[in-house]
């Protein structure tokens, strides 16, 4: 049985209308983009902050990595081997019926394989993904004004781990093209864009990147006052030898 996804999409019209309506997307091909921040000093912000963990530089800014449909998930709970992982919000980009979506996705990563090899660790874990979408082309033009945050469960209390705009991140449909062709005419029914993330805030004592029970990530778009939230739960598995 072919792995499916369900999305709430809503589209805005000329008059200022919206329309909803559930799209069931099988996934063809899924790509994450690294290392896609505007601001060259926020991506040698978000480098040192993974090579504090271990993680050697990138070769190329950006980066597109390939990894399995099967990863994508929107279940609300997700399994870990061990307890080395964290998640980071993106916005994720998908083509389906004709049209490109922006929803936000999790690239949920193994940080001590990540330490070694990026591209293996982008295998390790699911990465969650909402069940609801916008039409990229109704938000396209605002792209800089959408919020990007996300908080985790620390300490007994929800905190934000990242927060900030899309103008922190590189135009979504310039990565989009990088890999799929101008106008992203190269896309297949199914294809999936992660588009990179934002640095963790730190926490009093200092550290970033860091694992959590559990882990909310959101888009909001001020200009048709609406969001995107997905929460899920991590299980850590034990790790046997």
């Amino acid at each position: 049985m072919s792995h499916v996804l369900h999305f709430a999409c809503e589209s805005v019209e000329a008059d200022g209308s919206r329309r909803s309506r559930t799209l069931s997307v099988v996934p063809s091909r899924f790509v994450i983009a690294g290392w896609t921040g505007r601001d060259a000093a926020a991506i040698d912000h978000h480098i040192e902050e993974l090579a504090a963990l271990g993680v050697p530089r990138p070769s190329a800014v950006p980066l597109y990595y390939r990894a399995g449909t099967a990863l994508l998930s929107q279940s609300p709970l997700l399994e870990t081997l061990g307890d080395d992982s964290s998640g980071e919000a993106e916005p994720l980009l998908f083509f389906a019926e004709g049209e490109w979506w922006l929803s936000v996705g999790s690239d949920h990563t193994d940080r001590k394989v990540e330490s070694y090899s990026v591209a293996v660790s982008k295998q390790m874990c699911p990465k969650p993904v909402a069940t609801a979408a916008w039409r990229w082309r109704d938000v396209a033009g605002a792209q800089d004004g959408v919020v990007l945050q996300s908080r985790i469960f620390e300490n007994g209390a929800w905190v934000d781990y990242q927060r900030g705009t899309l103008a922190s991140i590189r135009p979504l449909a310039g990565l989009r093209d990088g890999f799929f062709g101008p106008g992203g005419t190269d896309a297949a029914e199914g294809s999936f864009l992660c588009c990179g993330t934002l640095g963790a805030l730190p926490d009093p004592q200092g550290r970033g990147i860091r694992p959590a029970a559990q882990m909310e990530i959101a888009l909001r778009d001020p200009v048709h006052q609406r969001a995107i939230v997905h929460r899920y739960t991590v299980e850590p598995l034990p790790v046997v030898a």
